[in-house]
């Protein structure tokens, strides 16, 4: 897989990136902002891309912001947004841009690898992946049904 890693923290670039060369992958480019994701894509047109919510420069959304102009230029743009909260408006937000092609992990709870790389491969190949966590608080307002 060829990834874009975008996230401010240098530290956590790094490690994605290491871990995803350890697994195989190709980090093709590293940004720190949403301007930097969206020229970074239309430089490699990756397989995926790994975006972090808060960026640069008020660390709100800027990272689901991108993502969500990305996709409208781009509908089948592959992201998996990593998160350390989870935010029913973020995650709407983005399955309204399309489910195809679209994860949304929180950090805290990547507590295995292997998982993590699959989770990946499934966004990549145009899958959804959504942490339980966010799919309950969508299900708990009624954003989602419960599947009973």
């Amino acid at each position: 897989m060829r990834v874009v890693i975008a996230d401010d923290s240098a530290l956590l670039r790094a490690g994605i990136a290491r871990v995803l060369t350890m697994y195989g992958s190709e980090v093709v480019e590293q940004v720190t902002d949403g301007d930097g994701l969206l020229a970074a894509y239309e430089r490699h047109q990756p397989d995926v891309l790994v975006v972090d919510v808060r960026m640069p420069p008020t660390y709100t959304d800027e990272g689901i912001q991108a993502v969500l102009r990305l996709r409208a230029h781009y509908p089948d743009a592959p992201v998996l947004v990593l998160s350390q909260y989870v935010e029913e408006r973020y995650a709407v937000d983005l399955l309204g841009s399309g489910a195809a092609g679209l994860g949304y992990l929180l950090k805290d709870r990547v507590a295995d690898i292997s998982d993590f790389i699959r989770q990946l491969e499934t966004v990549a190949a145009g899958g959804t992946v959504l942490d339980p966590e966010i799919v309950e608080q969508l299900r708990a307002r009624g954003l989602v049904a419960s599947g009973r």
